[in-house]
């Protein structure tokens, strides 16, 4: 079992979410977050150090069984790509355990 994490711009969720839903993966957790990448650095005005505004972003988490990681991960990436700075990261963990709360079913099952 793998845990998919990925952010990306927030006008994009529309198409992920549909280009998920075409690869047949229906359980996703959507969270609105902020921060930066390599898109804004810190910079110099008039002889000041300017710390760089946080983006708003959205983040994907999505628990899979290992055959479906290469399938949203493609889907992310095919939806989300504008080919520019700031299109966003996707981060594949493994999941140790996983627990339905309703029935106890634990593992891939509970997935």
């Amino acid at each position: 079992m793998k845990l998919i994490t990925a952010i990306i711009q927030p006008d994009k969720l529309d198409e992920v979410r549909e280009a998920l839903v075409l690869a047949e993966i229906t359980r996703i957790t959507v969270s609105r977050v902020s921060g930066h990448g390599r898109q804004e650095g810190e910079s110099l005005y008039r002889g000041q150090k300017v710390i760089p505004n946080l983006i708003p972003k959205v983040r994907l988490d999505i628990a899979c069984n290992d055959e479906f990681v290469d399938i949203a991960c493609d889907a992310i990436i095919k939806a989300a790509k504008s080919g520019k700075i700031g299109d966003g990261k996707i981060f594949v963990t493994a999941l140790e355990k996983c627990i339905r709360i309703r029935t106890g079913e634990k593992g891939g099952q509970a997935i």
